[in-house]
């Protein structure tokens, strides 16, 4: 235990729950959440400046590569505030530190759970955004006390009167009582460390019961096997005695119970309200499920506290290997991603096209690019990744129900209705752009919900819109319609019927599974000739001619055809009569006719990886760069 760390020396005791504050920052993304985070652990004297680097607590490559925060990060920090009567109080903050794409909402619904207050980050130079709106509701629900907060006042462009008369009118209160910081600077902070201390509430808890301690997250560790995070309701959790989960009924002994500050730092326990960290030694990453209950195995909790709503994935797409020897890593590397991406679902599927593999779901696009990019570089896999689509709910004429997550799930028979997954959209904008954007929503066949003046030049736009037309190119076509200066936000309102078809993509006559896709009716023919002019340039020629064709059902849409590789049987006819041309002309043609009969039309590896990661606008594709 390192004495030189203020924070460390306080961990020998259980802090009272009055002396206790938890809290976490939620906002927009790139609004300054890390750099404010920073300037926290700087003034609080957990990190030195010799070891402080940017964005501290993102500690993942991929996190620091793009620039922005995908797992919520804990850590444990000392405060002292002077009181009325010039007392000295030494206070424990406990900050979580929350992403603010809205593919990781999850993450911050866990945060918040965890949490009596939040710090609402709003840009003094961009304003409030759509998921800064969605992020505060999510706060109000959990009963919250918000601290709203200006950030970046120090920016050439910042607005800081304008933007804090918004946020204003959308809490309530006065312009004057909103605070003004700097992450980058340092301005403000120390006064916003002691208006959480002010206002947010201590946590409450019964310190003679049972211990409760609600999981909010948890990452596996090569060498000490999983490692938990808890927020301690009821009772306290000591090393050395032995623990139960209460969902899987698990009873495991503590190695080690402690505290992140920031880095972890071993306690003799922790006391109600306090967050901190247990180690069991336990490999089996099933052991330790978020929102899960940790009590006592001896004279435990018989009431577990209420878990976290389970999450619902948006988009699916399936995960192959490149080496199908490779398919059993691949389970395992998702087992363990999954313990430390709650959101992410998986369940196994095969492809005649590509072997074994996974079916995933996820909450957007974007948690689509980064789980992917994470099972690569995390565990050294090679994967290709199917065209992203939405869950449909099909109900057949003689009324069976089929839940379809794929479209070679696609059933058979007369079909009497098809459900797809409808959002509701939060669009965020300068009022120039209003006609523009109205305008790619109707394309996407959206129907507008309500509009509101947030101020003179700012607008929000409420849109009703399906699912599967939004999570593909919808955020890349918005911002470039409107300068990048459009915020969006979503979340699922239900089903609704819709006109929609699979799409089948044929090599000579035969289906492609991996290339199959369910588009609406209107789009299905633009999708079909995207789709087979794309396949006509990346399938190598073959000796025989074959036909790419796109067809719903058994009609056939769109047609193109890569022609047969020949060979010059002329040469050698120097002159003479015509029918001996003709002659070795039909000579060939007959044993192509023969060839196409019995062969196979191969489609490399390099195909599919080209036709299924960036899929023409208006079908399944388009990657969407947040």
């Amino acid at each position: 235990m390192t004495s030189g760390n203020p924070a460390a020396r306080a961990h020998r005791t259980f802090t009272p729950p009055e002396l206790i504050r938890n809290f976490c920052i939620i906002a927009h993304i790139d609004h300054g959440k890390s750099t404010l985070a920073d300037r926290m652990l700087q003034a609080t004297g957990v990190v030195e400046g010799r070891a402080m680097r940017a964005q501290y607590l993102d500690r993942m490559d991929i996190e620091r590569e793009r620039g922005i925060t995908i797992k919520s990060q804990n850590v444990r920090l000392p405060w002292a505030v002077t009181g009325p009567d010039g007392v000295k109080t030494e206070y424990i903050l406990h900050l979580i530190d929350t992403p603010g794409h809205v593919d990781f909402t999850y993450e911050v619904s866990r945060s918040l759970a965890a949490c009596e207050g939040a710090v609402l980050l709003v840009d003094a130079a961009q304003g409030i955004e759509a998921q800064t709106l969605a992020n505060l509701y999510l706060a109000l629900e959990n009963d919250l006390t918000v601290i709203p907060v200006l950030n970046k006042i120090d920016l050439p462009a910042a607005q800081p009167e304008r933007y804090a008369a918004e946020i204003a009118h959308i809490l309530g209160g006065s312009p004057d009582d909103i605070l003004r910081v700097s992450g980058k600077t340092g301005v403000g902070v120390k006064e916003l460390l002691d208006k959480v201390v002010a206002e947010v509430p201590h946590p409450v808890g019964r310190a003679d019961s049972p211990a409760r301690a609600m999981i909010f997250d948890s990452v596996y560790d090569i060498y000490r096997g999983v490692i938990t995070y808890i927020r301690v309701i009821d009772g306290k959790i000591t090393p050395r005695e032995r623990i139960q989960m209460m969902s899987t009924r698990a009873v495991h002994e503590l190695l080690e119970v402690g505290v992140i500050s920031p880095e972890p730092i071993p306690t003799i326990g922790l006391g109600v309200g306090e967050v901190g960290y247990l180690i069991t030694g336990v490999k089996d990453v099933r052991q330790s499920k978020v929102g899960d209950t940790v009590t006592s195995a001896v004279k435990g909790a018989t009431v577990p506290l209420g878990g976290y709503r389970e999450p619902k994935p948006m988009v699916y797409s399936g995960l192959y290997p490149l080496d199908g020897s490779e398919y059993p890593l691949l389970r395992d590397a998702l087992d363990k991603l999954r313990l430390n991406d709650a959101a992410l679902t998986y369940e196994p599927e095969t492809s005649a096209a590509l072997g074994f593999g996974y079916r995933c779901g996820y909450l957007g696009l974007l948690h689509l690019e980064i789980t992917r990019d994470r099972l690569e570089r995390e565990f050294g896999l090679d994967l290709i990744s199917t065209a992203p689509n939405v869950v449909y709910s099909i109900t057949m004429e003689d009324g069976a129900e089929h839940v379809v997550t794929n479209p070679s799930d696609w059933p058979a028979g007369k079909i009497s209705s098809i459900s797809e997954p409808v959002v509701k959209c939060t669009i965020i904008t300068p009022s120039e752009y209003i006609g523009a954007i109205m305008e790619l929503c109707q394309s996407r066949r959206g129907s507008l919900g309500g509009m509101d003046y947030l101020s003179e030049s700012r607008v929000e736009l409420r849109y009703t819109m399906p699912l599967g037309e939004i999570i593909f190119d919808f955020f890349d076509a918005l911002k470039s319609r409107t300068r990048g200066y459009a915020s969006l936000d979503y979340e699922e309102i239900g089903m609704q019927e819709a006109d929609l078809v699979k799409v089948d993509i044929l090599l000579q006559g035969e289906p492609v599974d991996a290339f199959s896709a369910i588009v609406h009716r209107d789009t299905a023919y633009s999708y079909g000739v995207s789709m087979t002019a794309k396949l006509r340039e990346l399938i190598p020629r073959q000796q025989f001619e074959v036909p790419i064709q796109a067809a719903v059902g058994s009609r056939v849409i769109a047609r193109e055809t890569i022609r047969a590789m020949r060979k010059d049987v002329l040469a050698k006819c120097y002159g003479g009569d015509i029918t001996r041309k003709r002659k070795l002309l039909e000579k060939q043609k007959e044993g192509k006719k023969r060839m196409k009969m019995v062969g196979r039309v191969e489609v490399p590896q390099e195909a599919f990886i080209a036709a299924l990661s960036t899929e023409p606008a208006g079908a399944a594709g388009g990657r969407e760069k947040k």
